[in-house]
């Protein structure tokens, strides 16, 4: 069975993850991980292979976590920052980064929303190819 690999980002006032080799996991392992995201109100992505927790902590802090819940992981830390990115301002997914949105939701705000940040919700919508 693959082990999942985990690079660590950390933004301002959450930390996201992406889990590149997603694919190669077993149906069990992903359930564990979903659930370890659900548990702690985290958004995960499957389009994206990440996941994304509103929680402030430092990759040290996240490797101890993983490793106290027995999950069966490799962890790598990737210290780019993300800061100058627009953030979501509003709704459920408010302080998030827009490119950490689900797409299902940057669909929906493209036909509901009429904000002062829909021209950074289309840019993502063209971003991503949706």
């Amino acid at each position: 069975m693959a082990k999942a690999s985990f690079v660590f980002t950390s933004r301002k006032n959450s930390f996201e993850v992406s889990i590149p080799n997603l694919e190669s996991l077993s149906v069990e392992q992903i359930q564990e991980i979903e659930a370890f995201v659900q548990k702690r109100k985290g958004v995960f992505d499957f389009s994206r292979y990440k996941f994304s927790i509103q929680k402030r902590i430092e990759y040290r802090e996240f490797v101890k976590l993983i490793e106290s819940l027995s999950l069966d992981v490799n962890c790598s830390n990737n210290p780019i920052v993300a800061e100058e990115k627009p953030r979501i301002t509003f709704g459920n997914y408010k302080g998030m980064h827009y490119f950490e949105l689900p797409d299902s939701y940057l669909l929906w705000l493209q036909g509901n929303y009429s904000g002062q940040d829909k021209a950074i919700i289309m840019q993502e919508i063209k971003h991503r190819k949706l």
